[in-house]
C-alpha cells in the first residue's frame, strides 16, 4: 500500500471508530428499558452478522473462508466474550441511570488506563513524558467527572 492508502486509511480508521463509538452510545442509551437486552442483543449480533457478511466485498478471504478460519487463535474467541461484556455492560450502566456523556468517558478513559502497563509490558510499547502527562490529566477529569456523586 502505498503513503497516500496507507495515510488514508490511518485517518479513516479512526474517523470510523470515534463515529461508530459515539453511534453506539447514543443507541445504548435509546434501547428502552422495557425492552429485554438479550433480545435486543440477539437483534444486534443478528445484523452485525449480515453487515460483515458485506464486508466481504472490500476484504475478501483470498485463499478462502476456511484457510482464514485455520488462521484464528484464542483472540477471536475472547474479542466476542469482551464484545458482549462491554455491550451488557453498556445496557445496564444506561438503565441504571448513568449520564450519556460521563458513563462514556469514564469507561474508556479507565480502560485505558489499565491498559497501559498491558501496553508497556506486553507490547513493550513506549510512554513519553507528555503521554504520562495525559494520563495524570485523565486521572484528574476522573476525579472531576464524579466529584460530589
Amino acid at each position: 500500500m502505498g503513503k497516500t492508502g496507507s495515510m488514508f486509511l490511518f485517518y479513516f480508521s479512526i474517523t470510523l471508530a470515534i463515529l461508530s463509538s459515539a453511534l453506539y452510545h447514543f443507541v445504548a442509551k435509546s434501547t428502552p428499558a422495557t425492552i429485554n437486552f438479550t433480545v435486543s442483543l440477539l437483534v444486534t449480533y443478528a445484523v452485525s452478522f449480515v453487515v460483515v457478511l458485506f464486508t466481504f466485498v472490500f476484504f475478501p478471504a483470498k485463499q478462502g473462508i476456511m484457510f482464514e478460519i485455520k488462521q484464528l487463535n484464542w483472540a477471536s474467541v475472547l474479542l466476542a466474550v469482551a464484545i458482549v461484556g462491554i455491550e451488557f455492560g453498556f445496557l445496564l450502566v444506561y438503565r441504571s441511570g448513568w449520564n450519556l456523556g460521563i458513563a462514556a468517558v469514564v469507561v474508556n478513559v479507565v480502560a485505558s488506563l489499565i491498559l497501559v502497563p498491558v501496553a508497556v509490558f506486553i507490547f513493550k510499547d513506549h510512554l513519553s513524558w507528555v503521554n504520562i502527562a495525559g494520563i495524570l490529566i485523565c486521572l484528574v477529569g476522573l476525579v472531576m467527572l464524579n466529584w460530589g456523586k
